[in-house]
């Protein structure tokens, strides 16, 4: 892991984390837990670009459901509440 400690930080300011980017995502150490992450903002799009692309594909699925009849309606929350509850008993 790629960790440098928040003091560091606080004793060497951004350049710290400014070299240990090098090296890919840095977790910030504090209080001996890792407490962030910081990333390039190359690496910020990245994963940004990779949770929309989930999300559109969770969608794509979902219209497909749709189409094909795979969905149940439900007159009211508390229908589908039970529903979702009996599925997991």
């Amino acid at each position: 892991m790629n960790s440098i400690p928040a003091q560091e930080i606080k004793r060497r300011g951004i350049a710290a984390v400014d070299e240990a980017l090098h090296n890919g995502p840095v977790h910030i150490i504090k209080n001996n837990r890792p407490s962030y992450v910081v990333l390039t903002e190359a690496a910020y799009a990245e994963l940004q670009e990779a949770q929309q692309d989930a999300a559109r594909e969770r969608l794509r699925a979902s219209l497909a459901d749709l189409e094909a009849g795979r969905a149940n309606r439900y007159v009211d929350a508390d229908s589908l509440m039970r529903a979702l509850d009996a599925d997991e008993a």
